[in-house]
């Protein structure tokens, strides 16, 4: 009896706290947005805008966090029906869920006072953080399509677009500690950076059982910086062509893993 009201405890704990966490970021975010601080791009004295560097996607890249936000808030709800209560999955992911949120959150804030490399600390963590949590979808099936659609689905893209904003975050802060090779170098080192970003995608294609939605996002990322990179201020032929490059191996990444599964047995 004590065992079951315990765990009944720990339950309630973890969905408070999940629902905890989204506020904080829900309230960080209107920092972002410039609503109680200034946006995230004129934060930094602009070392976060879309014409910063070479390998930060084009401004529409953005509107993902829409979608992001969106499923996140869903997800809230969602754990807190009867049914995921004490569900397998729920225990699984939801600290896992609550810490992404809470680093989200802190990321926003952190890039407020200028501190880039505290943010590339928090973008790296929040990127390991949802490797993790992803990894525990993928061993627990789940229990519908709605489930798959606004866990998996949230999820996956959260994960995916945070891997390449990694990147983007992290030579964002090299350029503006002062890290400023010439044209032809800058484009070579953007080559290899994404370059890094492609084998990234094909490791979580494999490690992940290839999801659709890890790969979406990662190749949303990828086709603005080549947008950003043959249309935008920051013009590079050669950064905009790696960058297609790279989105494609991803997706052929995510399709070899598919195509390697062996069919079901039919009776």
């Amino acid at each position: 009896m004590k065992s079951a009201m315990s765990t009944v405890r720990s339950d309630r704990i973890r969905q408070v706290a999940i629902t905890l966490s989204a506020v904080f970021m829900f309230v960080a975010t209107l920092a972002g947005f410039g609503v109680i601080g200034s946006r995230v791009e004129q934060t930094s004295a602009g070392a976060l805008a879309a014409d910063a560097t070479l390998l930060t996607p084009a401004t529409p890249a953005f509107s993902l966090w829409s979608l992001i936000y969106f499923g996140l808030f869903a997800y809230v709800a969602w754990q807190w029906l009867p049914s995921q209560a004490a569900s397998a999955r729920a225990r699984a992911i939801g600290w896992l869920a609550a810490v992404s949120m809470i680093l989200n959150g802190l990321w926003l804030l952190v890039v407020q006072f200028g501190w880039l490399w505290l943010s590339v600390a928090v973008i790296v963590a929040l990127v390991l953080d949802l490797g993790l949590l992803v990894q525990a979808l993928s061993r627990i099936p789940a229990s519908g399509l709605l489930e798959k659609v606004l866990v998996d689905g949230t999820f996956g893209v959260y994960l995916g677009w945070v891997s390449v904003a990694t990147v983007a975050n992290i030579t964002a802060t090299l350029v503006a500690s002062g890290v400023r090779p010439g044209d032809l170098i800058s484009e070579m080192v953007a080559v290899v950076v994404l370059a890094a970003a492609a084998v990234i995608g094909w490791l979580l294609a494999t490690r992940l059982g290839g999801r659709w939605a890890v790969a979406a996002a990662m190749v949303w990322a990828l086709g603005w910086i080549a947008v950003g990179r043959f249309t935008g201020v920051l013009e590079s032929t050669i950064t905009g062509s790696a960058a297609v490059v790279a989105a494609v191996a991803v997706l052929a990444a995510t399709a070899a893993v598919h195509l390697r599964r062996p069919a079901p047995v039919r009776a």
